[in-house]
């Protein structure tokens, strides 16, 4: 009996009781549009999370495919997105493959576009973690 009282002391002092908000963990966002319009929609929405998670709040990464990457050399109209996706800590992501495809340089779009080599394999390893 004395064992037994002795080693309930012990857990109760030894085991710390998570609490159930403290255990959850970053919530982490990827979207992949393939139209640059959907930023303005897609940049609400990634506020709304926000305000929504809390501190909770991860990464927000938005990957831009497809012919639409040619607007992306228009960069005073790319300038009001990615001042938005700044404010509201949301990284904007670029399709290397689609750059290479419909014969966008690099250089041509803002420096502050992140750009991976294949934003299609890019999203699915994100959404494997």
């Amino acid at each position: 009996m004395y064992f037994l009282s002795t080693l309930v002391f012990l857990l109760a002092v030894f085991t710390n009781p998570v609490n159930a908000q403290e255990q959850q963990e970053q919530q982490n966002y990827v979207v992949l549009t393939k139209k640059v319009p959907q930023l303005k929609p897609i940049l609400l929405a990634a506020e709304s999370l926000a305000r929504e998670d809390g501190h909770h709040f991860g990464k927000f990464e938005v990957i831009i495919c497809g012919q639409t990457v040619k607007e992306l050399t228009d960069k005073e109209m790319m300038q009001e997105h990615i001042n938005k996706a700044k404010e509201q800590n949301v990284e904007l992501v670029v399709c290397g493959f689609s750059l290479n495809k419909f014969g966008v340089d690099r250089k041509d779009i803002s420096p502050e576009l992140k750009v991976v080599d294949n934003g299609i394999l890019y999203n699915l390893q994100l959404q494997k973690k």
